[in-house]
C-alpha cells in the first residue's frame, strides 16, 4: 500500500484553529469534481473521442497539430485514462520492465529518470531490475519471463551478452536493446555512433596539441563491446591524425569506475614517459583519474588534461569540471520506449530498426581550462 502525503491537507491540518464557533470539517467538506472524461477531453480539443483515444493509446497516424490540441487539453482537464480497463481489455498488463546493469552508475539512473516518466506519459508502469552484468542472469530474463512478473515488452542494456546470446532471445518478447553495439537489424536498438563519439574525444585532445594521450577502459574481451568501439574511435583519431598508436597507453579495466580509473592514473604517471592527456571511456573514469593526478601534486589540465564520456551529474559539479562527450539521455529514453510501444502495438510483429541518436562533445575545465558553463 502507498501512502501519499498531500501538502494542501497537512497545510491546512497545520493551520486549523480549535475555537468551537469553528464548523465541524464535515460542514466544510467541498464536493468532490468528476473526474474528467475521454469525451470531455474531446469536447475541449474540438476533435473526436476516437481521435482523443487514438493518442492516448500511442498511435502514430495522428496529425500533429491534431495531437498537439488533444495533449494540451488532456493537461488542460488532467484527464487520466483508465489504464485498468484499456489493458483488460486488450489482454495487456500495462508495464514494461527495464533492465539495467548497475543502479549505482549515475548513466543509467540518469536513463532512468528519461525513461519512466516517458513510459507513464505512455499510459505504462516501469519495473526494473539490476543485472550486475551477469551474462547468466541477463540469458535467462531474455529467455523466459520471470514467473510471477507481467510486463509487456523490455528495455533491455545488456553488459555481460554478445550478439550470439541476443539471437537467442524469446521470439515473443518484445524487445529493445540499449547500448553500444551492433544489432545487424536482428532486432530493435537504440544508442549513438560510439566509434565516431571517441573519435571525437580524441579529435579534441589532439586539437589541443597532445601527441601521448593515454586511453582508460579497453575491455578486449567477448563481451566489452562499448569498450572496443570506444578503443576503435581512439584509434580512429590518432590514425586520421597521422600519430601512432602506443599500445602500452590502452589500459584495460574489468569496470568503468572511479577505483578504476584512479588505478589506472597511477601506473601511467608512474611511467618515465607519461601522457599528458587522457580519453576516459566514462565520466566516472574520468572523476578517478583526475583524483589521482591532483594527489601526485599536478595541474589538470596543464599537466595532464582529461576527457571523460556519458556527462554525469557529477562530472558538471567536480573540480575541475569535466569534459566529455555528452549522449541525448533523454533522445534515448524517448526513442526506445515509443520503439518497444510500436513493437507491443504490432503484436511484435516488426522488422528490427536501428536507432542513432545524437551526442555533442562539451568542452569543460578538465581539458581547455575555465570556460563559460555550458
Amino acid at each position: 500500500m502507498q501512502v501519499v502525503c498531500s501538502a494542501a491537507i497537512v497545510s491546512a491540518n497545520i493551520f486549523s484553529t480549535t475555537s468551537r464557533d469553528d464548523p465541524s470539517p464535515a460542514d466544510t467538506e467541498v464536493p468532490e469534481l468528476p473526474e474528467p472524461t475521454l469525451k470531455d477531453v474531446a469536447a475541449l480539443a474540438g476533435v473526436s473521442p476516437r481521435t482523443v483515444s487514438n493518442v492516448v493509446n500511442g498511435y502514430v497516424h495522428v496529425a500533429a497539430a491534431t495531437r498537439a490540441k488533444v495533449e494540451a487539453a488532456i493537461q488542460e482537464l488532467d484527464y487520466r485514462p483508465n489504464i485498468l480497463a484499456r489493458n483488460l481489455a486488450s489482454g495487456r498488463s500495462g508495464q514494461i520492465a527495464v533492465v539495467i546493469p548497475y543502479l549505482d552508475t549515475p548513466y543509467f539512473s540518469e536513463l532512468l529518470q528519461a525513461i519512466i516518466p516517458r513510459a507513464r506519459h505512455r499510459g505504462f508502469n516501469v519495473l526494473i531490475d539490476q543485472t550486475d552484468g551477469d551474462p547468466a542472469h541477463e540469458a535467462e530474463l531474455i529467455r523466459r519471463r520471470p514467473r510471477g512478473f507481467a510486463y509487456d515488452g523490455m528495455i533491455f542494456s545488456p553488459l555481460g551478452l554478445a550478439q550470439a546470446d541476443l539471437s537467442q532471445r524469446d521470439p515473443d518478447l518484445p524487445l529493445v536493446v540499449l547500448g553500444e553495439r551492433s544489432s545487424d537489424g536482428e532486432f530493435d536498438h537504440v544508442g549513438i555512433d560510439d566509434v565516431a563519439a571517441a573519435r571525437d574525444a580524441v579529435d579534441h585532445l589532439i586539437s589541443l596539441g597532445h601527441r601521448r594521450i593515454a586511453a582508460i577502459g579497453d575491455q578486449p574481451y567477448r563481451t566489452g563491446e562499448a569498450a572496443q568501439r570506444r578503443t576503435a574511435g581512439y584509434r580512429q583519431a590518432h590514425e586520421h591524425a597521422g600519430l601512432p598508436v602506443d599500445d602500452s597507453l590502452v589500459i584495460v579495466t574489468p569496470r568503468f569506475n572511479r577505483v578504476d580509473g584512479a588505478e589506472a592514473m597511477g601506473h601511467l604517471l608512474d611511467r618515465e614517459d607519461p601522457p599528458t592527456a587522457v580519453f576516459a571511456y566514462s565520466d566516472l573514469v574520468a572523476l578517478g583519474a583526475i583524483r589521482t593526478i591532483l594527489q601526485r601534486g599536478l595541474r589538470v589540465p596543464e599537466d595532464v588534461a582529461v576527457i571523460g564520456y556519458d556527462d554525469i551529474e557529477d562530472g558538471r559539479y567536480n573540480t575541475p569540471t569535466v569534459s566529455t562527450i555528452a549522449p541525448d539521455k533523454a533522445g534515448i529514453a524517448a526513442a526506445a520506449v515509443d520503439r518497444l510501444l510500436e513493437r507491443i502495438d504490432s503484436g511484435n510483429d516488426l522488422p528490427g530498426k536501428e536507432i542513432v541518436c545524437p551526442y555533442r562533445l562539451v568542452p569543460r575545465e578538465s581539458t581547455v581550462g575555465p570556460v563559460t558553463p555550458d
